[in-house]
């Protein structure tokens, strides 16, 4: 039997675990793609959506209908993820710019990886690089969002991202090098 969204969320409010395991089966896979974005290795990525949907569960009742439903879980994910990573984290980060050369880099260098390339290449960022690009450029947060989630000034986002746009295109020519 097929149940709308609307009936699965009013499920899961009442608690019924038919419900909840409908709607677990049904996002979990797209919210561990996510969490593996922000984690440093795939079980933890497994940790962050469990704690994810325990918070989903918990404050499902909360739900306002105003937006996606998809996306309402996914914001759960992705702060739960920032929760286990502190400021800390990002002010002690010690590569700098100046520790990768520029390098021009070909447009089509891009269109030639695949994206499980890409997403390789993105989880070789150390962890405040990775953050703060996966929150810009794939999530679309703003720097100001983002400093109010991590905690940190939007200097340090704006420069946190320079540096990993750096960092990224020596990734890319690197594994170009290799694969041609």
């Amino acid at each position: 039997m097929l149940v709308t969204e609307k009936e699965l969320i009013e499920g899961c409010v009442r608690e019924n675990s038919k419900c909840q395991q409908e709607l677990y089966r049904k996002y979990a896979g797209k919210m561990l793609v996510v969490a593996i974005r922000y984690a440093r290795h795939h079980m933890e990525a497994e940790d962050i959506v469990q704690e994810s949907f325990i918070k989903v569960f918990d404050n499902i009742a909360k739900f306002e209908s105003k937006g996606s439903f998809e996306g309402w879980i996914r914001r759960i994910v992705v702060n739960t993820a920032l929760k286990k990573h502190n400021k800390k984290s990002f002010q002690n980060e010690q590569i700098g710019v100046e520790a990768h050369h520029d390098s021009s880099l070909e447009p089509s260098a891009y269109s030639e990886l695949s994206v499980a390339e890409l997403m390789e290449i993105i989880s070789k960022l150390p962890d405040g690089y990775r953050i703060v690009f996966n929150l810009y450029a794939i999530e679309g947060y703003s720097h100001k969002e983002i400093a109010d989630l991590l905690g940190i000034q939007e200097s340090t986002s704006r420069s946190q991202l320079v540096k990993a746009r750096k960092m990224l295109q020596e990734l890319v020519v690197n594994t170009q090098k290799m694969i041609a």
